[in-house]
């Protein structure tokens, strides 16, 4: 058997925490041992711990961590597809293989997510709209089940656990490999352009008319703008730039100047961030970023902003905070207008709040994004928090709206199943490949994502 640990885990938001038994196996047949030798009774796959929540944290069971099952296998130069373990980062992907032409076809906001966790959230980037998510560009995925099986995962084989697998949140199997195809690029910088909006108005007004000019479109918004200045936003808006279009870097396209990355070391004390605290930094940022054309950015400051920040989570201090992402249907607008007002008259202190157009839902099961738009925010853990956020809830469902299972901590399970009207056939599959729930983590039992699920 190979050893264990017992350790405090938690999501990136750093709440809830349990004390798990975690595994870090070095090799693929470690995994069967795991299984076969183990007493717990369930386990669950974990890659950096970028999900917020309670995702890939397991309380009273096993957490197998993939960070070491992390090679490169092969990779296609004339097709851009990449074979590779599941423990494999996304930064490392870019590090490889961007100097050779080749970009992520979707990337979230941070580049320290692994192959299996992209696949497992489906995560999602700026250009949803037209792409999809990350799940859209995986030809095939090899699967562990609990059962001992492994199985060649596609849109045409076995495509009824593929799509489960994908948005699946590790409840179907250990993901052991996985081929991706990358998308080429001219160089490493985007050229984008800037617009400052005075409302939510405004806002969604110039996503709309903008979507079909640019393959990346977000919106940074202040939530704590009120009345006629209700969700003034900048929006940003970038395609991949030319090698023409680099000026004084033309000469070296894929070359960017190494930048320095400040940390924070400690955990910032509760007081630091407050409403007046982030209501001058909101500020500051609107009034800094003007309408502009044409700026050209390195892929790294446009994709990963808060990469550039070592533990960045302890801003927001010891209780830590939680990632609300909520996604309102078109035609439902009203619904987002809504949540922004309660957000704003709550004084729901956030930094960091964005906006963004989806595109169609895409075959996962329970594949987040649907078409509409989506408006996510970090907020402080607090007194009273959680059930401010069950209200939300319950007026995002109203509407028509879901929430993101990588971000979620709180959502009550007949509010999911609601918002996810796949569950049933996920339950399904699930039940086929894993009959004895041996894959199982705190939010699968939150939400009860199998009939025999207990919280």
């Amino acid at each position: 058997m190979i050893p264990s640990v017992k350790q405090p885990l938690s999501g990136w938001g750093r709440f809830p925490s349990e004390d798990c038994i975690v595994y870090r196996p070095e090799k693929r047949r470690e995994l069967d041992t795991i299984f076969e030798e183990s007493e717990l009774p369930h386990f669950i796959a974990r890659g950096l711990g970028r999900s917020y929540g309670d995702t890939a944290i397991n309380g009273g069971g096993g957490v197998i961590s993939f960070l070491r099952l992390n090679r490169m296998l092969s990779f296609d130069d004339e097709e851009g597809v990449l074979e590779c373990e599941a423990g494999v980062s996304l930064a490392e992907i870019v590090e490889t293989f961007l100097p050779r032409g080749w970009f992520l076809p979707v990337t979230p906001g941070t580049k320290f997510v692994t192959v299996g966790g992209a696949i497992a959230n489906d995560v999602h980037g700026k250009n949803h709209h037209r792409d999809g998510t990350f799940g859209a560009h995986v030809l095939d995925l090899t699967l562990l089940t609990p059962k001992g099986k492994v199985m060649t995962c596609s849109p045409k084989s076995h495509e009824d656990v593929f799509w489960a697998t994908v948005g699946g949140i590790g409840l179907t199997g250990l993901i052991l490999t996985a081929r991706v195809r990358l998308q080429r690029v001219e160089s490493a910088y985007l050229r984008v352009d800037y617009r400052r909006l005075s409302d939510i108005h405004a806002t969604l007004s110039a996503i709309q008319e903008t979507d079909a000019d640019y393959q990346y479109s977000v919106a940074w918004v202040d939530c704590l703008a009120r009345g006629k200045s209700l969700g003034r936003s900048v929006l940003m808006l970038g395609n991949h730039a030319s090698p023409g279009e680099l000026g004084s870097r033309k000469g070296v396209p894929f070359k960017v100047r190494a930048k320095h990355k400040p940390g924070v070391p400690f955990d910032f004390p509760g007081l630091v961030l407050n409403p007046l605290s982030i209501k001058a930094f909101n500020a500051a940022f609107y009034a800094m970023h003007p309408t502009s054309q044409g700026k050209i950015i390195d892929y790294d400051t446009y994709f990963y902003p808060l990469d550039s920040i070592h533990n960045w989570n302890r801003i927001y201090g010891k209780r830590g905070f939680t990632q609300y992402q909520a996604t309102f249907p078109v035609g439902h607008e009203e619904g987002l207008i809504g949540l922004l007002e309660r957000l704003s008259a709550a004084s729901c202190a956030s930094f960091l709040a964005v906006l963004k157009r989806f595109g169609p839902q895409g075959p996962g099961l329970l594949s987040y994004p649907f078409e509409g738009y989506t408006l996510t925010l970090d907020i402080p853990i607090r007194a009273g928090l959680l059930a401010f956020l069950s209200d939300c809830d319950k007026h995002v469902l109203k509407h028509g709206g879901r929430l993101y299972l990588a971000k979620d901590v709180n959502t009550h399970p007949d509010v999911f199943a609601a918002m996810y009207p796949r569950l049933a056939e996920f339950r399904t599959v699930r039940r086929k490949v894993d009959p004895n729930s041996r894959l199982s983590s705190r939010m699968a039992r939150r939400l009860r994502l199998a009939k025999d699920d207990k919280a």
